[in-house]
């Protein structure tokens, strides 16, 4: 389940109500500039994991030039050591290229964005796994770093990619993908998917493919929103279950504003047909 970004709704409710209707993981977009109010997502999701005990928090998706990689490697050993391995680390190349010039920041063309992405990765694992790493990227690089403490089991890292380069990318160092439903006709996700798992030589049970949608139980389908998932429950579920078929292996619910009853509709109502 996603977390809203609006300031309207309380994470912390949202997310102990998720942990207690059996929600495996919630997670939090990441778009610092806007005018519409939203939450710094790196710190909700600290409060979360601190208001909760079982369920996973997942960043849906950290932009990589936003934070320097080294540093989010060490954000990222702190916060799933102190929640008791509960983080996925989700990562992008950054989507909004308003929000880089609002904040002057550079902005990253898009060959640097999935370049951005490769050498961040590449760091990020180098420092949780190597002593004085050093890593000479065109974009970013460490010198005889050492990050301790080491985490203390594998991390995830889940990229939300849609390019062929970037595809590529998250097949060959990625434990996971998490596109957003409706960018692109479904056959072509689908085959986004393969190209990806083709990069890696993965297979489905080594590789999580997370789809991003919203749902709407009692809903009716809207030709103007593709990714929205509504009808009742059986026919939510019966277009679920297309996917699983796919090769998708995971569903990352982004909530209707000011709708917490969908919350327990889907728990209820949906997701006991698909883990049937």
């Amino acid at each position: 389940m996603n977390i809203p970004a609006s300031t309207d709704s309380d994470p912390m409710e949202l997310a102990r109500a998720a942990e207690t209707l059996g929600y495996d993981f919630v997670s939090a977009s990441d778009h610092p500039c806007g005018t519409n109010p939203t939450r710094e997502t790196w710190t909700m999701l600290t409060w979360i994991a601190a208001s909760t005990t079982r369920i996973r928090v997942a960043t849906r998706v950290l932009g990589v030039p936003y934070r320097p990689p080294a540093i989010v490697a060490k954000m990222a050993e702190t916060l799933d050591r102190l929640s008791s391995g509960r983080l996925i680390l989700g990562l992008g190349g950054g989507y909004s290229d308003a929000e880089f010039r609002a904040f002057g920041l550079t902005t990253p063309t898009p060959r640097e964005k999935v370049d951005g992405l490769e050498e961040a990765i590449q760091i990020i694992r180098g420092l949780w796994a190597q002593p004085e790493f050093s890593f000479p990227g065109r974009l970013y690089r460490t010198e005889d770093a050492d990050l301790e403490p080491k985490p203390a089991h594998h991390i995830p890292i889940w990229l939300g990619t849609f390019g062929d380069r970037a595809l590529r990318v998250t097949g060959r160092h990625a434990d996971g993908w998490i596109p957003s439903l409706g960018y692109v006709p479904d056959d072509e996700l689908l085959a986004m998917r393969r190209k990806v798992l083709a990069a890696g030589g993965s297979n489905d049970q080594d590789f999580t493919c997370a789809l991003n949608l919203t749902i709407h139980v009692g809903g009716r389908p809207d030709p103007a929103r593709p990714e929205l998932v509504a009808g009742t429950a059986e026919q939510i579920a019966e277009r679920l279950r297309g996917f699983i078929r796919e090769g998708f292996n995971a569903f990352n619910a982004i909530m209707l504003p000011g709708r917490l009853d969908q919350l327990e509709r889907i728990a209820t109502e949906v997701l006991p047909q698909l883990r049937d």
